[in-house]
Order: structure tokens, then C-alpha cells, then sequence
């Protein structure tokens, strides 16, 4: 059984045209490694009224819920979002994988 895999990634500023350049090899090399790696991409708009970072970060906490590991993209732990989102996969026991 393929294992299912999610990426996070620091995302601050960027586009998804520019997240999705970024994280393409590392989508490669999880494939060939046999991990099915699963769009974390959101591009729903926020609702109104809402705190649009954490809308976004429950989004990726529901992905976590869904995979076997969470791979970790340089930079990780300078953004907020991936900070939480490890000690997230930290205390529910999710595999883990980092960025050299």
C-alpha cells in the first residue's frame, strides 16, 4: 500500500505558481521513493470575516489527518504556519521527514 504524503512548505508571499516551482523536485523524489504526495495547495478563497491565516492552517491540519508523513521544506521553522503544523505531527504521532 502506498503511503500518503503531505509537504510543508513556507509559503508567506508567494504565489501558487511559485510554490508549486519550489516544491516539483521534491514531489519527484517523494514519487520515486513510492510516497503518493497529496496537493496541499488550497486555492478556495477564505470566507469573510475570518481570520485568513488560520483558515488556511486548519485546511493543512486537516491534510495531516490524512497522510502517514508530513515532509518538512527548508525554512520550516521560521514560519509560523509549518511550526504549528509539526508540533501538530509531533503529537499525533505522524512519520516525519526534513529538508537537508
Amino acid at each position: 500500500m502506498t503511503k500518503e504524503i503531505m509537504i510543508s512548505q513556507p509559503m508567506n508571499g508567494k504565489t501558487n505558481e511559485e510554490i508549486r516551482l519550489e516544491r516539483q523536485e521534491i514531489i519527484n523524489k517523494l514519487n520515486n521513493m513510492g510516497y503518493d504526495v497529496v496537493d496541499t495547495i488550497i486555492s478556495d478563497e477564505a470566507p469573510q470575516n475570518c481570520d485568513e491565516a488560520i483558515y488556511y492552517l486548519s485546511k493543512c491540519i486537516e491534510f495531516i489527518s490524512k497522510v502517514d508523513c508530513v515532509y518538512f521544506m527548508h525554512g520550516w521553522e521560521k514560519a509560523r504556519g509549518c511550526k504549528i503544523e509539526h508540533q501538530v505531527a509531533v503529537e499525533y504521532g505522524k512519520e516525519i521527514m526534513y529538508e537537508n
